[in-house]
Parts: C-alpha cells; structure tokens; sequence
C-alpha cells in the first residue's frame, strides 16, 4: 500500500530537508532551530503576519522588506534568513508554516525524540508526568515528549497516544463501550 502526499506537504518536507542539512554542515543546527521556534512563535501569535505571509497578491519586494525587518528584530542566523529570502523568491513562502513542522520534527529525531500526547481527567503533578515520561522513554527506548492537556468529560482515567498506538483507559470510552454493545445485542 502506497501513500500518497500531498503536494505541499511533499515540498515542505524537501525544503525541510535542504534547509537541516544546511543547518547541520554549518554547525548551527541549535541556532537555527531556536530560530525558527521563535519565528514559530511570531506566526502563531500575529494573524497579521500570517495573513501577510499567505497572501499571494503581496509582491516579492514587499514580502523582502518584511523579512528583512523580521530578520533582524528575531536575530535570524544568516542561513535561516537566505532560506527564507529562497522561499520568496520561488515563491514557496505560504509554505512556511508546515516547512517549520518538519523541520522541528527533523530535529527532534535526530536527537532520537517521539512526541505523545496524554490527556487525563485530573491534573497530573509534574513528578507523575515526569513518571510517566520516564516509563514511557525507557519501553519504547527513545526519549518521549509529552503534550499533555485536561479533559474533564473523561470523567476518570486517560488517554496516551504514540505514533499510531492509542491507549484509553477513561471512563468515557468504557461507558461508550458498554453503549455500543448494548445497541448491537
């Protein structure tokens, strides 16, 4: 069975890609991974500069000017801006939100880290998280991440997923269970 991307997630995996391997034979993998956390982090919290980013209509001169200003009040190694200024110039820009998520994936893996997301009833204390993480890390002998969040409607236990392997262990989806069987008997 073969999977089929997309063509901007197949792109923005390749620019990914070209930008960690530039990252890397520059030894500024760190910087340019905090970087572009930062730059993240601008994205996420300023619609306007998304919208700036992902508007096709905005020329390639003005779209220079605004990284240039973003460049220098970020500090963004001089790589990281040249790969940007590439992605302008062919037009690739609107990509940038899923070429940064590949990118700190890349990362990521490369220092041998999984992400997982927990989801609890309750509030976990940092010791229990810490707990589960270590538990975690050492099973699956890779170190774990976790994304962690309070689900009240759970009513009581937890949910882990890792990759594809999902563990639910709420009271919700044994009560959903239940339901389910009574409406087939």
């Amino acid at each position: 069975m073969s999977t089929h991307k997309s063509f901007s997630t197949e792109t923005s995996e390749r620019y990914s890609r070209a930008l960690f391997e530039v990252a890397q034979e520059a030894n500024e993998l760190e910087k340019i991974e905090n970087d572009i956390k930062n730059f993240a982090s601008l994205l996420n919290n300023s619609l306007e500069i998304k919208n700036f980013i992902h508007n096709p209509t905005q020329s390639k001169q003005n779209q220079n000017n605004v990284l240039k200003l973003l460049a220098e009040k970020l500090s963004l190694s001089k790589n990281l801006k040249n790969f940007m200024f590439l992605l302008i110039e062919k037009r690739r820009i609107f990509f940038v939100e899923k070429i940064v998520d590949s990118f700190l994936k890349l990362c990521a893996k490369k220092r041998g880290e999984v992400k997982a997301s927990l989801i609890s009833s309750k509030e976990l204390s940092e010791t229990e998280l810490e707990n589960i993480s270590k538990e975690l890390s050492s099973s699956t002998s890779s170190t774990i991440k976790l994304n962690y969040k309070v689900d009240k409607e759970l009513i009581g236990g937890l949910k882990l997923q890792l990759g594809s392997f999902m563990i639910d262990t709420s009271i919700k989806n044994k009560l959903n269970k239940y339901k389910q069987a009574m409406l087939e008997s």
